[in-house]
């Protein structure tokens, strides 16, 4: 099992890429925490876990709340002694015109999609300091952190500060031997672009991958594992590309 004795939270773990991750991280032998603002779907990822046999715990997690994430760094410490990683997973997505914007629209991604990932850099950097651990924070960043699209200036703002915050954070934290990175997915068939589902946009979006299609949460999952595990060791600073070539095809 590629992260056996690991501990690991997971933002986000409700649905999507987070879902994906926390199940394969636990198949892979990782102790999870499964940290989500929906409690329902939170609680469903959790039981899923523990009817294949893992090791979980459900820690109620509002991403743009700095207690909270400190919360479930803790709560990972208090079950299961430690924390080796951290996956910045949860966000959210709005679509709008900028023109139509208003400034609470776009608070309200950034404090999700920014500060959340943040919060979760500070929390977990501190923790891993404290226990003296040589972990890993993986942030979600996204292919909209390099391209242009209409609609989502906040997402683009937020993903963009992702990649220089996991940039400045891996030359601060590798002092303590902890790596930080991130993933920038492509378009994912996840609840986050119902909006474009919605305008029946998601077939052009498909069409914006080399292979002409979405991709899936266990696509993205996959990486992310091979990312946390010691196989990896070498990649730290890195914003690595998930994305079936979108960033190059646009």
């Amino acid at each position: 099992m590629l992260l056996q004795g690991k501990v690991a939270v997971i933002t986000g773990a409700g649905s999507g890429i987070g879902r994906a991750t926390a199940k394969r991280f636990a198949a892979e032998g990782a102790k999870v925490v499964v940290a989500d603002v929906n409690d329902a779907r939170g609680v469903e990822t959790a039981d899923e876990i523990a009817l294949a046999g893992g090791s979980v715990r459900f820690v109620h997690t509002d991403v743009s709340r700095f207690a909270d994430v400190e919360a479930a760094v803790q709560a990972a410490v208090d079950a299961f002694g430690r924390i080796d990683i951290l996956f910045n997973n949860a966000g959210i997505g709005r679509y709008k015109p900028l023109l139509e914007h208003t400034p609470e629209d776009y608070d309200a991604v950034v404090k999700v999609n920014q500060y959340g990932v943040y919060y979760g850099i500070l929390a977990a950097g501190r923790k891993m300091r404290e226990l003296g651990i040589r972990g890993t924070i993986i942030n979600t960043a996204s292919v909209f952190a390099f391209v242009a699209s209409e609609g989502v200036i906040g997402y683009h703002a937020a993903k963009g500060a992702v990649k220089m915050m996991t940039q400045a954070a891996a030359l601060e934290l590798g002092r303590y031997g902890i790596r930080v990175l991130a993933i920038a997915p492509g378009g994912v068939d996840t609840p986050i672009i119902q909006g474009y589902k919605d305008m029946g946009l998601a077939d052009r979006m498909a069409r914006q991958h080399m292979r002409r299609q979405l991709q899936r949460p266990e696509q993205i999952a996959a990486v992310v594992t091979l990312l946390a595990t010691e196989d990896a060791d070498a990649i730290n600073g890195s914003v690595v590309m998930v994305d079936d070539g979108f960033a190059e095809f646009k």
